[in-house]
């Protein structure tokens, strides 16, 4: 489901816990709002508050993790890719063609990301995908080289190709993440407790009411966050591929 539309509907249903919380006070007896009430209320409240806080915190500290991760996977293969046209470059014109197979390979790959379709996206998580990085490492070892140095530099492309491969991979499956579902189920029951809360206690006013939405509103936007970072590679948060296309811009040249 869209994230977005996650969103909008825990804010919908936080918002309403309160409404109805606002809407619970004219309907309870007097004694059920007495002071002692309150207080018990309120160190209940609050015990599901912290809970809800650590949680909250803990997905966003993991959704961060996973977005930086990936982040940090895009600017890596961009390294690797040049260093690895390079390296095939000091080899000799023998590289020529494994040399615009690696930028054919980029450019497909960074289409398939920067495309923004899952569809798209998901070729990349592909058997045929990774078969393809086997055929163009096996052009590499399939090299004859001729003296020490075109050995190294053999030895050398054949290590940037397995690194580069590691970090895709690596980059891919952050990137397939999600936030469990579980998880985020039970923080929005906590938060619609939290509010209905909020709610009952509280003499309904604008002043109030205002400040109930604005509540409502942040929590909603703050799991957007979390969702969208979960995903890195699509939606309205993104990492950036900056790096990939300086890298288009100087391999095979």
């Amino acid at each position: 489901m869209n994230h977005l539309i996650v969103a909008l509907i825990i804010f919908v249903c936080v918002f309403c816990s309160a409404l109805l919380g606002l809407y619970l006070r004219t309907l309870l007896p007097e004694h059920h709002l007495d002071d002692d009430s309150i207080d018990v209320v309120k160190l209940a409240t609050g015990l599901i508050a912290t809970m809800a806080a650590l949680v909250l915190g803990l997905l966003i500290s993991s959704a961060k993790s996973s977005f930086d991760t990936v982040n940090a996977s895009v600017t890596r293969d961009a390294v690797n890719v040049i260093l690895l046209d390079r390296v095939l470059a000091q080899y000799g014109p023998q590289t020529q063609e494994i040399r615009g197979t690696l930028k054919q390979i980029v450019t497909v790959a960074v289409q398939q990301v920067a495309s923004g379709d899952p569809a798209q996206q998901a070729r990349l998580r592909r058997p045929e995908a990774l078969e393809r990085a086997e055929d163009f490492e096996r052009k590499i070892e399939d090299l004859a080289p001729q003296n020490d140095k075109q050995r190294r530099l053999q030895a050398r492309a054949i290590e940037l190709t397995n690194e580069a491969l590691a970090v895709r991979e690596l980059g891919l499956l952050q990137a397939a993440g999600s936030t469990p579902t579980a998880l985020l189920i039970t923080l929005v029951l906590w938060l619609c407790i939290i509010f209905g809360a909020f709610g009952v206690f509280t003499p309904a006013n604008a002043t109030v009411t205002i400040a109930l939405f604005l509540g409502a509103l942040c929590t909603s936007i703050a799991i957007f966050l979390i969702l969208e970072m979960n995903t890195p590679l699509d939606g309205m948060v993104t990492v950036s591929m900056s790096p990939m296309h300086e890298a288009l811009a100087v391999i095979g040249h």
